[in-house]
């Protein structure tokens, strides 16, 4: 069982890590986190399916803070190669993504992401905030 959402910035993407670590109930297989020009796309792999009310709970979490997405045909595969073993970097340059996080939900991956291109471009854009 998956998730993928469209979320609007680096803040919102936080807030998935943060619920994700408080709600210690869901079986996280991986989250994957890649940053695109206009926002964040973050996939939530499930290591089994989730009941009823645990995937409505978490749905109307995501629902509060993004939207369900469907990536083009280059994230799907990028999406893809990274969940059959193959290294982020490997996929960065083989799809040209920007994967910020791979794996267990981790929120100084996605910081530290913010923090170097934020200094890279000498102000903070709206999806960084």
């Amino acid at each position: 069982m998956e998730y993928v959402y469209y979320l609007a910035n680096a803040s919102l993407t936080l807030r998935v890590v943060q619920y994700l670590h408080a709600t210690n109930r869901l079986p996280v297989d991986f989250m994957t986190v890649i940053h695109q020009i206009d926002g964040w796309l973050v996939r939530v792999k499930m290591s089994q399916p989730l009941d009823a009310q645990q995937d409505g709970d978490f749905r109307a979490f995501m629902n509060e803070l993004g939207i369900s997405h469907e990536p083009g045909i280059r994230v799907q595969m990028a999406l893809w190669g990274l969940a059959t073993g193959q290294s982020p970097v490997d996929v960065m340059h083989r799809y040209q993504v920007a994967i910020v996080s791979h794996g267990s939900p981790d929120r100084s991956e996605i910081e530290e992401f913010r923090q170097q291109f934020v200094q890279g471009l000498g102000y903070c854009p709206e999806t960084l905030a």
